[in-house]
């Protein structure tokens, strides 16, 4: 397989690389009972208390989803669910000490970047999270891609990066 890695497209490369970098994750979070999924839950609710409604939605996740993986989290004592004090429908979701701790222990900065990078030379990482940091920001990504680069996105893509138009 290795040997075909060179004639495989950059979207199947990418999705390839991107499971196993989440198998990795996943294994270093099993430690602390926590997924690629929940983990982020986490870092939401130390910044501040959220409802169900809102995680799911920063998670683009269904509420029943979410209920699924607080209920989880709950259970391993990491966070907490209480009524609203004003509205009885919602619940208040807060991160207990226990999440915290999880969420130190668990973000530790050199093992995290291992976890996706181990196999690259620091000039690597910097050019690989540059390319990925401009793939997350193109916010159209519902426009079909334009091969001959000539639409819209592609004559933007080319004039920030200060090329000529295909001729």
């Amino acid at each position: 397989m290795d040997d075909d890695l060179p004639r495989w497209p950059t979207g199947r490369l990418l999705s390839a690389a991107a499971r196993r970098v989440e198998r990795a994750w996943d294994s270093h979070l099993e430690a602390w009972h926590l997924s690629h999924g929940s983990f982020p839950v986490l870092v939401l609710l130390a910044r501040a208390d959220h409802s169900q409604r809102e995680l799911a939605a920063a998670m683009s996740v269904t509420e029943q989803t979410m209920s699924r993986m607080l209920a989880r989290l709950e259970r391993a004592g990491y966070l907490a669910r209480a009524p609203h004090g004003v509205d009885r429908r919602r619940h208040v979701v807060t991160l207990l000490p226990a999440g915290r701790e999880v969420l130190a222990a668990a973000s530790n900065p050199r093992l995290v970047e291992s976890v996706a990078t181990r196999r690259l030379s620091p000039t690597q990482v910097e050019a690989l999270r540059d390319a990925l940091i401009t793939l997350l920001r193109d916010d159209d990504d519902t426009a079909p891609p334009d091969a001959s680069g000539a639409g819209e996105r592609g004559v933007a893509r080319r004039e920030a990066a200060g090329e000529e138009a295909p001729g």
